[in-house]
């Protein structure tokens, strides 16, 4: 008998205990393998995390441009001509570029695949936005309705794509608007909607409804104080 196993018998074990005893080597080779990531991925992966942005989607017609009222529904710009920039809206929303958010508009234009806008007039109408407003991006659903697409407002698609482009971290990012759609997308993508009161609205979830942009305004740079994730 060797001299592990008689001290193993001197401190009471059985010698049939010891029979039964898996060698240590045997149980290090049964065990599961450890999940490892490579360095490098690691990095990657930490840096896109602190690199995250936090971003406002902004509703184009309503809030950045006039639009006109036929019967219940507003009704978007076809032309260059008709376009009317909201003039009130410019230092608000330019308060949330000087806070450090992405701004990026969204918009529905099935004008565009009904033949009824051009995409020039619409081009013309976004340069303008975009020199007024100072805007990341524009993103654009040019399809009807029963297209089913899922860019359309109010599915998520727009926010998504943008969150892909430009690093955006949905859940700690906001929706401007005065429509119900855009509300629905934001709950979709996990962004925080603040909506302006307007006969649109609906009566889906929506996080904030506030009598005007200042309010809307104030509210976003409180909620930037407390960001954890890199502005843009």
């Amino acid at each position: 008998m060797s001299e592990t196993a008689e001290s193993a018998l001197q401190g009471g074990a059985r010698l049939s205990e010891l029979q039964d005893c898996e060698p240590v080597s045997r149980r290090v080779k049964s065990a599961p393998p450890c999940f490892f990531i490579p360095f490098r991925e690691l990095a990657a992966l930490l840096l896109a995390l602190t690199c995250m942005k936090l971003a406002v989607f902004i509703e184009r017609d309503g809030i950045l441009n006039r639009v006109q009222v036929q019967g219940r529904y507003p009704v978007s710009p076809l032309t260059l001509d008709e376009f009317e920039v909201n003039l009130e809206a410019i230092a608000p929303i330019r308060l949330l570029k000087n806070a450090g958010f992405l701004l990026i508009a969204t918009t529905n234009q099935p004008g565009l695949s009904r033949g009824h806008l051009a995409r020039r007039e619409l081009d013309a109408m976004h340069a303008v936005l975009r020199r007024a407003f100072l805007l990341d991006d524009i993103l654009v659903c040019p399809h009807e309705e029963t297209d089913h697409c899922p860019c359309r407002k109010p599915k998520p698609g727009l926010l998504r794509e943008a969150a892909y482009q430009w690093h955006i971290d949905l859940d700690h990012s906001f929706v401007i608007s005065d429509k119900w759609q855009d509300a629905e997308a934001a709950r979709t993508a996990g962004c925080t909607s603040l909506l302006l009161s307007s006969p649109w609205v609906g009566k889906v979830h929506h996080d904030f409804v506030l009598p005007g942009l200042s309010g809307v305004v104030s509210k976003l740079t409180e909620f930037s104080h407390h960001g954890r994730y890199q502005m843009a």
